[in-house]
């Protein structure tokens, strides 16, 4: 029974970065145990669902069955309307996040990954400043396991850091308020992205309509507090899609805070490492989620395996793993903060002017680069920023 047994390694969260650290500590030969607090793996999702094709082959080839939709395209629509076409030159997708962190968390039980839902972690255990394992209840009883190392991969509310006596708080202006509602019986662009900037839909942040085929997509928003004053999230969706999409039906609501920060100053300590939006690895720019979270799940999973077997789970030992992370992600990670924290400060009418700027740029010439080079026009201190993360230095 695994309420009787101890393991070198345990993940409390089941989402990509918990099934990617689960996976890659046992790839390492340890022995791991991943517990998830709801009934199902990839259930409710709280994710636009968007990733890149880059990002994705970084871990595995893109499988048929996790891809609602192939993204060749962008639209950005600016506060007066002014629609802006861009051809991505690559391809993204919306994925169906139930399908995929299913499949990634049998991925990790190929790999010999011990698997339970349903079990409520409540605190951690701690001897001598060093973290141990973790209590909490299954089926009505309580439990305590004992491992070398824990990894909280349990999201923006991480409660494990928190026990663990990291500074897991945001600011207010670095946490957005999002919801989003996939509808259906609609007709959408199938291979494009939209995304509309204004204080009117949005303030401090933006709204997004991602396809799922070509009657269905998730649309959503995130605001920042600190612009959006009395008006909810809820409130800014619902008007924009009673405008632009009447008569739909709602398929799935869902709503959340999303980190828009810096990294964590220091995400761990003995015994203990935090991953994906645990550690506030969110994009902070785009919000996107899921490429970090995979990324630092397999590095802290690596970084957990080499622990173990030397022998050394201290603090000053699993620092190799924020190491990794800033040589791989880390940096981009820094900028990309910066370039969101110039870009909050654009009006409505910078907007509108960067958007007559791109439009004189013929549809075939028009990149993303191109788009923010005319934003640096309104901004220049974008410019160091946006030349290292899209020259990828």
């Amino acid at each position: 029974m695994w309420r009787q047994q101890t393991y070198d390694v345990i993940v409390v969260g089941g989402g990509p970065a918990g099934s990617m650290s689960a996976r890659h500590a046992a790839l390492g030969g340890v022995k791991v145990l991943l517990l998830e607090k709801d009934r199902d793996i990839g259930v409710p999702v709280r994710c636009g669902e968007a990733i890149s094709d880059e990002g994705l082959r970084i871990f595995f080839e893109p499988q048929e069955r996790w891809i609602t939709s192939t993204i060749t395209k962008l639209r950005l629509v600016s506060p007066s309307g002014h629609k802006i076409d861009i051809d991505l030159g690559a391809k993204g997708y919306i994925l169906d996040r139930r399908i995929f962190d299913y499949d990634l968390a049998m991925y990790a039980a190929a790999e010999g990954v011990q698997i339970m839902t349903r079990v409520y972690v409540s605190g951690l255990l701690v001897e001598n400043r060093e973290v141990v394992g973790v209590k909490g209840e299954y089926a009505g009883e309580p439990f305590e396991l004992r491992a070398k190392i824990v990894i909280g991969a349990d999201g923006i509310e991480s409660r494990v850091g928190r026990w663990a006596g990291l500074k897991t708080q945001l600011r207010m202006k670095d946490i957005e308020s999002c919801i989003q509602k996939t509808i259906a019986g609609i007709s959408v662009e199938e291979n494009r992205f939209d995304f509309y900037l204004s204080e009117k839909w949005a303030p401090g942040g933006y709204l997004w309509v991602f396809p799922k085929g070509r009657n269905a997509a998730n649309v959503g928003l995130g605001i920042s507090g600190e612009y959006s004053k009395d008006k909810s999230a809820q409130k800014f969706l619902e008007e924009f899609i009673e405008k632009n999409f009447p008569g739909c039906s709602v398929i799935r609501s869902t709503v959340g805070g999303v980190s828009c920060s810096k990294t964590m100053k220091k995400f761990v300590t003995n015994g203990l490492m935090l991953v994906g939006d645990a550690a506030h690895m969110v994009n902070p720019m785009t919000g996107g989620g899921i490429v970090p979270a995979m990324r630092t799940g397999k590095l802290a999973g690596q970084t957990a395996a080499e622990a173990i077997k030397k022998g050394d789970v201290s603090e000053n030992f699993l620092r190799k793993y924020p190491i990794r992370w800033h040589q791989v992600g880390g940096k981009h990670h820094e900028r990309f903060y910066r370039i969101k924290e110039a870009i909050r400060q654009l009006t409505d009418h910078d907007l509108d002017e960067i958007a007559t700027a791109v439009e004189k740029i013929p549809q075939e010439k028009r990149t993303i680069t191109r788009v923010f080079s005319k934003a640096v026009f309104k901004k220049p201190s974008l410019a160091y920023d946006v030349m290292k993360v899209f020259a990828g230095l």
